[in-house]
């Protein structure tokens, strides 16, 4: 098992952030890859895991994004960097189904958690999409380029929201990341870069009590994204409120991974790939 020690922050360049532009498959995919990639970015930041010489600076409207970037003086940054690239490439083979970002505090126990990031995509005749999960309503944009800019700004904002209104976390952290595929499309030997075939089980225990923080959808009319925050209750005691004042659809729910009913029919085609652990402390 590999280890890194990480630390914390963020930051970004005066450079589009998302293609001005979503016209064909090419055009979506950029948009999905820089979508997720600043999702996780966000994630790593707010919830301090990484230096903040591990980020450069982008603007987003008015909003100013930290982006990871290769940072060789934290080599747990580089790590993400690779699950990231690994996920573009099952997103351009179209096998990715779902990436779970996990953090847990005790290595004998990976399956006992303090925090999960769900991001699912699916794949339609025209491309692909990017689903930020939202059970009550999803953000679902049109093929407009504006509209789909729009929700992804808005998507990025509750995210940022999100992130800094939840409690902090443990002083030392375990991350991992597992990638569920669309069987039915995936060669059995398939493996992202930098990834490895992993155990094939959903069940993730929480030490207290999870709530799932259902974020959105954005849709390119290629691809699709959605991303689920679950957490532990004790960090989301002021969280409920604030995001219900900033958007009404925002939910929170009891349950464990994201799967949709006419997914569960077809949870026999999806696999999981664990990458090498990178351990690190928040402090």
């Amino acid at each position: 098992m590999a280890t890194a020690q990480l630390s914390r922050s963020i930051r970004l360049h005066k450079e589009t952030v998302f293609p001005s532009q979503i016209t064909n498959e090419h055009e979506s995919l950029i948009m999905v890859k820089k979508l997720f990639a600043t999702s996780i970015s966000c994630i790593t930041y707010l919830r301090g895991l990484f230096p903040e010489s591990s980020y450069g600076e982008r603007h987003l409207d008015d909003l100013s994004l930290k982006i990871l970037r290769e940072d060789k003086k934290c080599p747990g940054s580089l790590h993400i960097i690779k699950w990231i690239q690994g996920c573009f490439d099952a997103l351009e083979k179209k096998y990715l189904h779902m990436a779970v970002l996990t953090l847990y505090t005790n290595p004998k126990e990976p399956e006992k958690v303090t925090e999960i990031y769900q991001f699912k995509f699916k794949y339609t005749k025209e491309g692909a999409a990017m689903d930020f999960d939202s059970s009550s309503t999803s953000f679902e944009s049109g093929t407009n380029s504006e509209d789909i800019k729009k929700t992804s700004v808005l998507l990025i904002r509750k995210l940022y929201i999100l992130m800094q209104n939840l409690g902090p976390l443990p002083n030392d952290v375990i991350l991992t990341m597992k990638l569920h595929y669309y069987n039915e499309v995936t060669p059995n030997d398939y493996q992202p870069p930098g990834f490895k075939e992993g155990v094939n089980s959903h069940v993730l225990l929480f030490e207290g009590e999870p709530v799932n923080l259902q974020v959105g959808l954005v849709s390119t009319g290629f691809h699709s994204m959605k991303v689920k925050v679950t957490t532990e209750a004790t960090r989301v005691s002021d969280l409920e409120n604030n995001l219900y004042q900033e958007n009404s659809t925002t939910e929170i729910a009891h349950q464990g991974l994201d799967y949709d009913d006419d997914e569960e029919e077809c949870d026999n085609h999806v696999r999981q790939s664990l990458l090498i652990y990178c351990c690190f402390s928040s402090t």
